[in-house]
């Protein structure tokens, strides 16, 4: 099936309005170019439908199967390729120019998880105050945050200037 046509989409039967169309067969042999009217005649004789999948090939491509159990075929990939599919979420570990050092490990083990489960993690150093003042002084803590995580993760991004904040991307290592 296309990318982009939904089980819903597709023509059938009398629907089909092509002059000519590439008939494949119940087995999967090809059948070869004839009218429409010829490959739904063909499809009635065999008791099953006459069903276009591939509407944007020159000509079109029509298969001669049971159209109840095709759609449930797809419907049943559809369903495995969702279930198949990873969602990567975003992690976000906010520091402070003035993180001990026992508070940072901890954190770092935090973004350690994160990155096990393969989500991204965010590192996020907030300026507050007359902190602002000293923003490139403090780049060196989200430095060491990702050398301290180079076994396990990539920069994703490097460290950039967010109005009050820097913020570092990383992402798991493949």
């Amino acid at each position: 099936m296309q990318e982009g046509t939904t089980i819903s989409d597709l023509f059938i039967n009398e629907q089909i309005r092509d002059k000519e169309v590439r008939v494949i067969g119940e087995s999967g042999e090809q059948l070869g170019i004839m009218s429409a009217a010829e490959a739904l005649k063909l499809a009635e004789e065999a008791g099953v439908d006459l069903v276009k999948i591939a509407p944007t090939a020159t000509p079109p491509v029509c298969k001669i199967i049971d159209y109840g159990k095709y759609r449930y075929e797809q419907a049943r990939k559809e369903k495995d390729a969702r279930k198949k599919q990873k969602i990567v979420e975003i992690k976000e570990i906010r520091l402070s120019p003035n993180i001990d050092t026992n508070d940072l490990n901890t954190k770092i083990s935090a973004a350690r998880k994160f990155l096990e489960k393969g989500n991204k993690v965010k590192v996020t150093l907030r300026f507050r105050g007359r902190e602002m003042a000293h923003m490139n002084a403090s780049k060196h803590i989200l430095d060491d945050f990702a050398e301290s995580l180079q076994d396990v993760a990539v920069v994703d991004k490097p460290a950039k200037v967010e109005g009050r904040s820097m913020a570092l991307f990383l992402t798991e290592k493949r």
